[in-house]
């Protein structure tokens, strides 16, 4: 039977603003920040308290509700300060750097020697947990429950994301032992997705299925992919990493090292001059944007991520703990006067009404945040399922959703999904209704009512 997965349901959003495959360090951020906000359902119990020295790898709190899950300081330096919002919740611990970085010591692990239970409890020691996770729900997965399969998906179809080929070149040794290791977690298979007419280092990998992905966006998501391979019923639990992550655990694993660097693709129309940095999980953004072309005083948004699933950041803002993607797009904060009342030619649309955008199927746009109309109530138009390509009623389980219904949502096929798989149906939806956080929202209720 044949790996390929070819996707025809979706849309390509051609943005201007790709990065130009050229890497260079970027420059050494002085400040770092953990924030819980990153680790879905986690609620953070701290190790440590402002003035502590830490160092690289060493963990800085844990989950309340699994002692075992430790996150730990991507760089070593001192603890300056923990912010907290209302009733003490804690936003971010900030860390100021060391010039000179120490790492915690876990040693070389012996891999060929190991049994599942000590690889399990070597990752829960040294940090790397919070990049395994699950589904259903979305969250850090789960160490006391096994998965049926491990998914990595190698490929990135998201508009203006990081080119995976070459984030990971020359990280081929990385990969496979992490592969290795995680293949001793689960009865199933681990399955890679590769794009089809691309050139990974993943592809390559032993002892994992490979698949081969093309069709528009969203291909690459994992979610799209587990659809398609093996989807996730009741009472079933799937893993999934993100390649970058997968390096950090290989390096680990190698060299008993916790080494939190990230490659990160400096993306977007208001960026002069697009390109890759090497820096760490928590940077400060503004050590990678303002010397290449962003202008301070400039209207614009930063998002840590892409543009359909990233987070909005502030200048002075920090890198999210998952994200590979800086992006960098006008503040769409300004309204065009009887808009609707002539023909489009710079904005992308589904439908071919007064917008021509499909008529420049390879036309790269310059778009800013702009949602072009406002909130209502749902219009049933099938746009959604044209861009949908999981075998799901995409606005029956939204609704499900909002009015709470978890037999529904149960039903509809709920347990595979996460919010960005409905990246696309936000962007297209007529209505302006806020999909992936309806979809967060009722897997939260889920999470809460049936575990």
């Amino acid at each position: 039977m044949s790996n390929d997965i070819k996707i025809k349901k979706g849309l390509d959003i051609k943005l201007k603003g790709a990065a130009e495959k050229a890497k260079e360090n970027a420059i050494i951020s002085n400040f770092y920040s953990v924030r819980p906000e990153d680790f879905h359902s986690v609620i953070p119990k701290l190790i440590a308290k402002v003035g502590t020295k830490v160092k690289a790898g060493e963990p800085i709190f844990y989950d309340k509700s699994n002692e075992n899950v430790k996150f730990v300081s991507p760089v070593s330096g001192e603890i300056i300060d923990i912010p907290r919002g209302e009733k003490r919740k804690i936003l971010a611990v900030k860390l100021q750097a060391d010039k000179e970085q120490t790492y915690v010591d876990h040693g070389k692990f012996n891999l060929d020697a190991a049994k599942p239970e000590d690889v399990k409890a070597h990752l829960l020691a040294s940090g790397c947990w919070p990049f395994i996770k699950q589904r259903p729900y979305d969250v850090i997965a789960n160490p006391e429950k096994s998965p049926k399969a491990i998914f990595v998906s190698g490929y990135a179809s998201a508009p203006l994301a990081a080119d995976l080929d070459f984030t990971l070149q020359g990280k081929d040794a990385e990969l496979q032992v992490a592969i290795t290791a995680l293949s001793k977690l689960t009865e199933g298979e681990v399955h890679i997705s590769v794009g089809k007419n691309g050139n990974s280092p993943l592809a390559n990998i032993s002892g994992a299925t490979i698949h081969k992905v093309s069709g528009p966006h969203p291909s690459g998501n994992v979610g799209t992919q587990i659809n398609k391979i093996d989807p996730v019923n009741k009472g079933e639990i799937v893993w999934t990493v993100n390649p970058q992550d997968l390096v950090i655990i290989g390096e680990l694993l190698l060299t008993g090292k916790f080494n939190a660097e990230r490659i990160i693709a400096l993306t977007g129309s208001s960026v002069k001059k697009p390109r890759y940095f090497v820096t760490k999980l928590g940077a400060e953004v503004a050590s990678m944007i303002y010397d290449n072309g962003v202008d301070k005083n400039d209207n614009i948004r930063i998002i840590s991520g892409n543009v359909l699933t990233g987070k909005q950041v502030q200048p002075d803002g920090f890198l999210d703990y998952y994200s590979n993607t800086i992006t960098v797009i006008p503040e769409g904060n300004d309204y065009e006067f009887f808009g609707w009342n002539k023909p489009i030619f710079n904005k992308i649309s589904t439908s071919r009404a007064l917008t021509f955008s499909w008529l420049f199927p390879k036309k790269e746009f310059d778009l800013n945040t702009n949602t072009n109309g406002e909130h209502r109530a749902f219009v049933t138009t099938g746009t959604y399922e044209e861009v949908f390509p999981l075998d799901i009623f995409p606005m029956q389980i939204l609704k499900a959703c909002m009015y709470k219904d978890l037999d529904e949502m149960e039903a509809l096929g709920m347990y595979e999904v996460a919010p960005e798989d409905f990246a696309l149906t936000e962007f297209v939806c007529v209505s302006k209704q806020p999909h992936q956080d309806i979809i967060r929202k009722g897997l939260d209720l889920m999470l809460k009512e049936i575990g």
